[in-house]
């Protein structure tokens, strides 16, 4: 293993060897929902898993919200889940993803503020109330690689959930 990956990498890789990447609901005491749909690849050859709604919405015109979806991802040190709007959602029905892209870390997982569980920050970007249903495809997320710089340039393992890198 490379001398220059952090610590905290070693430590994820530790923990994720015996499994690649997936998905797992978030421990009992962590779970906003009453129910969690594991996300889906829909085809063989679907680059993204698809995140279905846990519960139905409503979003007014340019009204945002956050849906937890009681998921949470474990993948390798160097990788990331990328969450993006799934087309239909955008095309259909005028909902993104509030953050253009949202970035899931490996170390995000089994964090200690929110055991990992993964936040869909939807808005409603249309002039027209959106109604949609449990189960819904509403996002997608995609497994990358990254690179990492020589020295790592990197803080100390992560202790919190969403923002914690920031602080």
């Amino acid at each position: 293993m490379d001398e220059f990956i952090c610590e905290s990498m070693i430590e994820t890789f530790e923990r994720t060897r015996a499994h690649s990447r997936g998905f797992e609901i978030v421990d009992t005491s962590f779970r906003k929902n009453d129910r969690a749909i594991l996300p889906l690849r829909k085809t063989k050859r679907s680059a993204g898993y698809d995140f279905m709604l846990p519960y139905s919405v409503v979003i007014g015109p340019k009204e945002s919200l956050i849906i937890w979806s009681d998921i949470k991802a474990y993948m390798l040190p160097d990788e990331v889940l990328q969450i993006y709007p799934r087309s239909s959602s955008a095309i259909k029905n005028d909902i993104i993803i509030k953050n253009i892209v949202g970035i899931v870390d490996s170390d995000y997982y089994s964090n200690q503020d929110n055991d990992g569980n993964i936040g869909l920050f939807l808005s409603n970007v249309g002039t027209e109330t959106r109604y949609l249903s449990e189960g819904d495809g509403i996002a997608q997320g995609i497994f990358i690689k990254y690179l990492v710089a020589d020295n790592c340039n990197c803080n100390d393992t992560r202790i919190g959930g969403v923002g914690s890198t920031n602080k």
